[in-house]
């Protein structure tokens, strides 16, 4: 599997944006699909999954219901919809695939081994 994150870019602070993540491949309906984030001078950290099949979602704590995280399978596509962002969400923007993943480890980077190759989201004050 093969993934393209865009959608990323220059917004104000209180605005929305939303990323979307591609995939080539097949059985795009098998694989958990997440997005983490790194912030300039930080480690990155869980956003978002969505889980194979059903579509269960989680969400890291900050989030707040700020995000929501969405799948199409027939568009091989997960969006993640960012609403009331704040300069603090200011990141690149990953999102990363794992074929079958356990619930126990959506939020563990070490169990995805698609990656995209990430997109900046600026969030101005």
């Amino acid at each position: 599997v093969q993934l393209q994150a865009s959608g990323g870019g220059l917004v104000q602070a209180g605005a929305f944006r939303r990323l979307s993540c591609t995939a080539s491949g097949r059985f795009f309906i098998n694989y958990t699909v997440a997005w983490f984030r790194q912030a300039p001078g930080k480690e990155r950290e869980f956003v978002s999954a969505i889980k194979y099949g059903v579509g269960t979602t989680y969400y890291g704590d900050f989030v707040k219901g700020r995000f929501t995280s969405s799948r199409d399978n027939d568009k091989k596509t997960v969006y993640l919809q960012m609403n009331s962002l704040q300069p603090e969400d200011t990141a690149v923007y990953y999102c990363a695939a794992a074929n079958f993943l356990h619930d126990n480890n959506y939020s563990t980077e070490r169990y995805y081994n698609f990656w995209g190759q990430g997109t900046l989201v600026t969030v101005s004050s």
